[in-house]
Order: C-alpha cells, then structure tokens, then sequence
C-alpha cells in the first residue's frame, strides 16, 4: 500500500521517499531491494577515519538493548549491511564524511561507524554524546557542549537520492543542502581548529 518506501533514524535531517500509489510503491519498493536507489548521507563523526572504507559488518538488535543495534562481525548473528565511506574534511577532532549504503540497516550509519571506533557527534545512543576526542577540561569541553547544545541530535543527514520514476521511468535525482544546525557546528569546528 502507499506509504513511506524510504525512512530515515528520528532525528536525522534530510530526504524521504513516499509512494502515493500501490504501484509506485512496488516499484520503489523494488529498486530498494535491488539496491539500485542511490543515497548518500553526511555525517559529522568523532575523530579521523581513513580517508575512505567499506564497512562490511553484520548488524542486529543488541541482546542488551533492543533499542540499540549491535555490530556482530562474526556475521553468526544479524544481518549483512555495508556501508561504502570517504572523508570529505577532516577538522582534527571529528570528521566530516559522506556514507553511501549498499543495504538499508536500521541505524546503520551510526551502528557501523561507533564500530569502526568513529561515532557520530552527538548521538547519545551510540556513545556520540560525550567527547570521545581531545580533552575534558577547559575551553574544549565548553567548545564541545555548546556545539551539542547548537545540535541536539545525531550529526546525520540524508543527503542525497536518486532513483527511476516509476511511471515514467525517468532517472531522477535530488539533492538537500545540510541543514542549518549542522553548518553552524561545522563552521564552529573549523574556526576552532584555526585557532587552537
């Protein structure tokens, strides 16, 4: 029936993807499963990644938390997901990347860079949230809790989609500009590491 093909985390800025009709949604629905819809998401990350990876990790619900998804690279449990990354700009403390997914893992994102040891700034259910990189005192720490209060949420964003229409089987493509809140937080990143 029609309704959401492509859902992003609470909290996460960017694009959707809603079917109006039961025959768009087989479609899209198809291409999802195909992996032929192309998406790409920013994200601002604790650290520095290598300067691209292929993160290929099974992931599941935690046996801990079921509101949290584990990373299980055993594979013997969960599901396969990948996710393709490159680092578009490092600012000494975190990150700026852009993922792109091969599979569409809740979390996904988030669970396979806390795994990689690059969590995502300020996302408190995958240890974001508290300052992973440089110090806890001084200037820093209140650096660091005011770009947390600029950016109450996960630093993810949706950034980019593409995929055929499904009537009229024009490739389509869409892009959104990060949103305001996460551009603050950058520009205060690079501006910080100017000066510190």
């Amino acid at each position: 029936r029609p309704g959401l093909v492509l859902r992003i985390d609470k909290e996460t800025s960017g694009l959707l993807v809603i079917a109006k009709t039961e025959t768009a949604m087989m479609s899209l629905a198809r291409q999802f499963f195909d992996h032929s819809i192309a998406r790409t998401y920013q994200a601002l990350v604790w650290g520095e990644p290598d300067e691209a990876g292929t993160i290929a990790v099974h992931l599941g619900r935690s046996p801990k938390d079921r509101r949290v998804v584990a990373a299980f690279p055993d594979g013997d449990q969960g599901k396969h997901a990948v996710t393709h990354y490159r680092v578009l700009e490092y600012l000494r403390y975190v990150s700026l990347v852009e993922c792109r997914l091969e599979t569409g893992r809740t979390h996904q994102i988030r669970a396979h860079m806390k795994h990689i040891g690059h969590p995502l700034f300020n996302d408190a259910t995958y240890g974001g949230d508290r300052i992973v990189q440089g110090t806890q005192f001084g200037k820093y720490k209140t650096f660091v809790q005011n770009c947390f209060k600029l950016l109450p949420r996960q630093a993810l964003h949706a950034r980019s989609l593409g995929f055929v229409h499904p009537a009229s089987g024009k490739q389509l493509y869409f892009e959104s500009p990060l949103p305001d809140d996460m551009q603050q937080v950058l520009e205060k990143w690079r501006h910080y590491v100017q000066y510190h």
